[in-house]
């Protein structure tokens, strides 16, 4: 049986006649697809002789559950504990540094840097704090959670009691409210509406005639009121002016349109 060789660079853009470096076989854009197979991506092949491992290795590290189960070893380190303290680098207090520069005598920016240069004051962490003060004595009868609500009436709930206490209630309001209308009344005041009396509504005040008042005029610069006269007189009097204003307002009524100017309408019989 013959055995057929294929040239791999048969498969690239090259092909056989073309340049042929080493480079073309691991590019995925100069290849071509080989028919009847996937198209293959260029990615070199894993050596057959087994040493190479798929996944993530494995790395010893201490502190895992098995140990946390059995005792912590006492050879380890604080920094391969899981609950390692981080250090916390406080940072300067100025407000102290300002006040003991002040106490010293110092006042000037020049002087409040060289004394900033030669002390150091940092401020408290949280951890710095005394644990006196947030720690207390936790009585041995004390019993945590929430308390258990009280059990339902049930006799109440069946003689209905508290419909009668609601009852009681309303008689009790009732009460002193006609006690207190009463004291009103000795007293020569009534609060209450008289029925006989006719009480003006926002309608009846609408509806009743209003005069009609005339608006305010605009306003004027006083300069201007009295002294400023139109440039053009077109009327030789104001007699004139009103006549004219008046023959064309009675010269409208004969007129079409909305405002007069139109054509004249014919007369109806």
């Amino acid at each position: 049986m013959a055995t057929s060789f294929s040239n791999p660079f048969n498969l690239t853009a090259a092909g056989e006649l073309g340049n042929h470096r080493e480079s073309m076989l691991y590019n995925e854009l100069l290849l071509r697809n080989e028919l009847g197979r996937p198209k293959n991506r260029a990615y070199t092949q894993v050596p057959k002789d087994g040493s190479f491992v798929y996944g993530r290795p494995n790395e010893e590290r201490f502190g895992g559950a098995d140990d946390a189960l059995h005792g912590w070893p006492r050879n380890l380190s604080t920094t391969t504990l899981p609950f390692k303290s981080k250090v916390k680098n406080s940072e300067r207090d100025f407000m102290a540094l300002n006040r003991a520069a002040v106490q010293t005598g110092l006042v000037t920016a020049n002087e409040n840097y060289e004394f900033r240069a030669t002390h150091d004051v940092r401020r408290k962490t949280a951890g710095d704090e005394k644990t006196r003060t947030r720690t207390r004595r936790i009585p041995p009868s004390m019993v945590f959670g929430i308390s258990t609500r009280p059990s339902t009436p049930i006799f109440d709930l069946l003689e209905h009691k508290y419909q009668d206490k609601w009852l009681q209630d309303r008689r009790k309001l009732e009460v002193s409210k006609r006690q207190e209308e009463s004291k009103q009344e000795e007293g020569g005041y009534q609060l209450r509406r008289n029925p006989n009396c006719v009480y003006e509504t926002r309608a009846s005040l609408l509806r009743t005639y209003q005069n009609p008042v005339e608006d305010a005029p605009l306003w004027q610069l006083p300069r201007f009121k009295d002294n400023a006269k139109p440039s053009l007189q077109t009327f030789r009097s104001a007699g004139a002016r009103r006549s004219a204003y008046g023959n064309y307002q009675s010269d409208q009524i004969a007129r079409q349109g909305d405002f007069g100017h139109g054509v004249y309408e014919p007369a109806c019989n």
